[in-house]
């Protein structure tokens, strides 16, 4: 029967809940109480989660609707869809237990999160480092326990995620931290890093000699899993057919408008020539720190020339080479959270080379940051994309929309996706038409990424076919399209 629980505080409780069961989650959304904590991944903490969430289930089934406003009506049903899909993705999906990449990416955000914001003084955060990777080791013993028959393809992008892990904590922690003075703190930091490094390449040689031996289990989630998951994370209820189709009729739009504006660039070159010509455009290696720096000055001064949107004066941009961890992502914006109760830069990293890389691969890799590619990136990441939003979300009063746990990705990104059009349709690429070649070249991307998908998951393609799908279709190298 209905309750006179008022719904905002059923959103503070859940909220709190999710904090103190992920204080991954909690740090990104810039509430530090649990940072010295990694989360517990073991069986029976994931059962308890499971049966709390089905608590929370039935106390937002008794929330009275006919008293709430249009507004919390809402929010009301964001809050359903976000607690039933954690839920079907612990019970359903179960990334637990079928995907070893759960555990390492969860190890290196939740220690990267220390490192990338001056929140606290450097001891402070040098201290939860050292406590959380003194917990790796039972981490790695939940991983052990639940992931029993990864996929082929879980086991390798696992292992490589675990060898991310440790680079990120024998190259980039040192780094982060080497302003820290304090000599005991010092010796305790490069312990707890030996004790998780040494937890991880023991599991990371079980992956790929144990479990890749006798991997048998499939990565498809099937038609009716598919689906369903895109219900609960983007409120998204056609079909995967009917997403195919839209799926591929874009696609197909946007290869014609990619190959009329490369027939402008050059009318007797056939389009993958021209854009193999613009990839050939791109920084020198180090460079492009430098390079994307001055990008984002002349992106602000023609958002405010151009009156798109108002950038707020008191937050900025960083922009830095990204950490050693994360060179297989080209760009990312890391921003403070939304409850940080300060104001803190965001930060915007760019994988440069990697000295010890190959010629051939460096090429790959600056190919693919060509300049007109960088212009999109840059827009999507800050002016007006990511940062600007983040910025705006911050001032968002209500806890359920300001929070970053309940944002669906698809909301985030489609910002994002917009933007990168929307800047060119108010003339970014007027003096300059590779700027639009560009665009379309990342539009291409997500279409096909979506197509590959949908197939993947619902239909009997393979990897290699998805392979082949982006390199025919977005114009990828092979090193890249396999990534």
């Amino acid at each position: 029967m209905p309750t006179t629980e008022p719904l905002s505080h059923l959103v503070d409780q859940y909220r709190d809940f999710l904090h103190e069961n992920s204080p991954t989650a909690a740090s990104a959304d810039g509430v530090h109480t649990y940072d010295d904590r990694i989360e517990d991944l073991s069986r029976a903490a994931i059962d308890d989660e499971v049966q709390e969430l089905g608590g929370f289930v039935r106390r937002l089934d008794r929330v009275s609707t006919r008293s709430l406003t249009a507004e919390e009506q809402l929010e009301r049903r964001l809050l359903a869809d976000q607690i039933r899909g954690r839920l079907f993705e612990l019970e359903e999906v179960r990334s637990w237990q079928r995907d070893p990449r759960h555990y390492a990416e969860l190890l290196t955000t939740s220690l990267a999160g220390q490192t990338l914001f001056d929140y606290a003084p450097v001891e402070e955060r040098a201290r939860r480092v050292v406590s959380k990777l003194r917990q790796t080791p039972r981490l790695i013993e939940a991983a052990e326990a639940n992931v029993e028959d990864p996929s082929g393809i879980f086991i390798k992008t696992g292992a490589e995620a675990f060898d991310d892990a440790v680079a990120f904590i024998e190259r980039d922690l040192p780094r982060a931290f080497g302003q820290l003075e304090d000599l005991h703190l010092l010796g305790d930091l490069a312990d707890a890093s030996t004790e998780a490094t040494g937890a991880i390449g023991r599991h990371t040689s079980h992956l790929r000699g144990t479990l890749a031996r006798r991997s048998r289990a499939t990565f498809r989630l099937g038609r009716e899993r598919f689906e369903e998951r895109l219900r609960y994370r983007d409120g998204i209820s056609l079909s995967a057919e009917r997403l195919l189709a839209v799926a591929e009729r874009e696609l197909d739009r946007t290869q014609e408008q990619f190959r009329e504006v490369a027939g402008r660039l050059n009318p007797r070159a056939d389009a993958a020539d021209v854009w193999r010509d613009v990839k050939a455009r791109h920084p020198a290696p180090g460079q492009l720190v430098q390079m994307v720096r001055g990008q984002l000055e002349q992106l602000l001064v023609f958002v405010e020339r151009n009156s798109i949107v108002t950038v707020p004066a008191e937050d900025s941009v960083i922009v830095s080479p990204a950490m050693d961890f994360y060179r297989r992502k080209n760009a990312r914006l890391w921003s403070p959270g939304p409850f940080e109760p300060r104001s803190l830069p965001s930060h915007y990293y760019v994988s440069d080379v990697d000295p010890a890389w190959s010629a051939e691969r460096t090429e790959e890799h600056l190919r693919d940051l060509n300049l007109a590619t960088l212009w999109s990136i840059s827009v999507h990441e800050t002016y007006p994309g990511h940062f600007l939003h983040f910025n705006y979300q911050r001032r968002t009063k209500r806890t359920l929309r300001k929070s970053t746990l309940f944002a669906p990705v698809s909301f985030v990104e489609g910002w994002a996706h917009y933007c990168e059009q929307m800047m060119v349709e108010a003339g970014l690429a007027r003096e300059d038409e590779t700027i639009e070649l560009g665009q379309l070249a990342r539009a291409l991307l997500r279409f096909v990424r979506m197509v590959v998908a949908i197939r993947l998951h619902t239909e009997d393609m393979s990897v290699e076919q998805g392979v082949r799908a982006f390199q025919d279709k977005a114009y990828l190298e092979e090193g890249n399209a396999r990534r």
